[in-house]
């Protein structure tokens, strides 16, 4: 076992990889958005983002260790064997390959390489952002390592310049905007990062982590990865703040019209000068770069796991890393095009049954689970066709539905249901696979 001195040093280098893993471009955009909207509400915008991101992320990091089962399983096994391995796999297919790791390099591409090699083509940008990729996370116990000693440090050196730059230098004055919901728009970026999905995902390598550096007996495991994530949520919020902050220098007028993208550029350019592209493609790069590393690593312990060790750890890497390269190159609208709707099912399911977690003691029926995860996916099926035109427009009118939460309700319903049919035999079975 480390001494005090020890595992302080680690809890912070887990803490940092785990900070760049959830780090990824859409969390450098969503909060600049927020301040330039809120203006003198900015604060409030930030911290609804931080609750409805890292606060869920954390909340699904505890669930799990609360139930013992340190693992996907710890969240989705009171559904049954098949249904977990379904959803799981589901979730660490479009936490992977399928949207975030080709997201990270198309992100990439567009944000930080386009605006300085314009002429460079995806295909070869591609290879080298997977080459790296590949290269950090061939060897899984090096993983962590890498990133929270190396690579993290130049992402947050980077992202603390720019906001010290413009504390000191403000953009602009803060204003009063009129005409947005900070607190609803708030909570809809937090949960557009769908960094819950990958919290449970990310928890794979980190365990590992904790005992490849010595701590092996359960009690100093969870110890160490609950301070590494209080690390990294801190982290965060400082990151997350600072960058609302600069978007809230903005709102005094000239940058209105402006996308997220753009608007993280303008401020980089104002800041910084000729050389905030320069800068802005560091920050992208090594933000997008620690995601993909934390993403093909997670993916390939959880296949392994999963085909016990018949498809090997560095073979899954192999696959994972070919095939994010090939879509990656789709460009990030079709990326985004094509996983939404599959995420839009899976993330209320998670959801329902990380809060159910906490209350696992006192729930003696696993039929509630069932029930809630159920209608849960049903109103999330429904809303899902609806967008696609067809005629299903209540969900439109069911409480939250204007968070996207509108599969809170039935949900709840669905679990009240569940607690009134009695569990089979086989379903008592099954759920010992919990």
């Amino acid at each position: 076992m480390n001494g005090k001195k020890n595992s302080m040093a680690d809890v912070a280098i887990i803490g940092l990889a785990l900070f760049a893993m959830f780090f990824g471009a859409g969390n450098l955009i969503f909060p600049p958005y927020l301040g330039i909207n809120a203006g003198s509400e900015w604060f409030t915008g930030f911290i609804c983002f931080f609750i409805a991101d890292v606060g869920l992320a954390l909340v699904a990091i505890l669930a799990m260790i609360k139930t013992g089962d340190v693992s996907m399983n710890g969240i989705t096994g009171k559904l049954g064997r098949v249904p977990s391995v379904i959803i799981n796999s589901l979730i660490v297919l479009c936490i992977g390959p399928f949207l975030a790791i080709p997201r990270t390099a198309a992100t990439t591409f567009e944000m930080g390489v386009m605006p300085i090699f314009p002429s460079i083509n995806s295909w070869v940008f591609g290879a080298i952002f997977f080459g790296l990729t590949l290269m950090f996370t061939i060897r899984p116990s090096s993983v962590i390592d890498v990133i929270g000693k190396y690579l993290t440090p130049i992402l947050v050196l980077s992202l603390l310049a720019l906001i010290v730059m413009g504390i000191v230098n403000p953009i602009g004055p803060i204003v009063d905007t009129t005409g947005f919901n900070t607190v609803k728009e708030g909570i809809l970026a937090g949960y557009q990062t769908m960094d819950v999905l990958a919290s449970v995902v990310f928890i794979i390598i980190i365990i590992s982590a904790a005992k490849d550096k010595g701590y092996t007996d359960t009690k100093s495991t969870m110890k160490v990865v609950i301070q590494s994530s209080v690390f990294a949520a801190g982290a965060l919020m400082i990151i997350y703040g600072g960058l609302a902050y600069l978007g809230a220098t903005t709102s005094g007028g000239g940058f209105e019209d402006l996308n997220q993208t753009g608007l993280v550029v303008a401020i980089t350019q104002k800041l910084v000068g000729s050389y905030g592209v320069l800068m802005l493609g560091i920050i992208v790069f090594f933000a997008c770069l620690t995601t993909s590393i934390g993403l093909v690593s997670s993916c390939a312990s959880f296949f392994e796991e999963l085909t016990n060790g018949k498809v090997s750890y560095k073979m899954v890497v192999i696959i994972t890393v070919g095939f994010s390269y090939f879509v990656s190159n789709f460009g990030i609208s079709t990326i985004i095009s094509i996983a939404a709707p599959i995420l839009t099912l899976l993330y209320p399911v998670v959801l329902v049954m990380i809060i159910l977690t906490f209350f696992g003691k006192n729930i003696k029926n696993n039929n509630i689970y069932i029930g809630a995860a159920v209608l849960a996916l049903l109103v999330s099926a429904a809303d899902v066709l609806c967008g696609f035109g067809l005629p299903f427009l209540f969900v439109k009118n069911l409480p939250l539905a204007g968070f996207q939460c509108g599969w809170v309700v039935p949900a709840i319903i669905g679990g009240l249901i569940g607690k009134f049919i009695p569990m089979s035999e086989k379903a008592k079975e099954r759920s010992d696979f919990a």
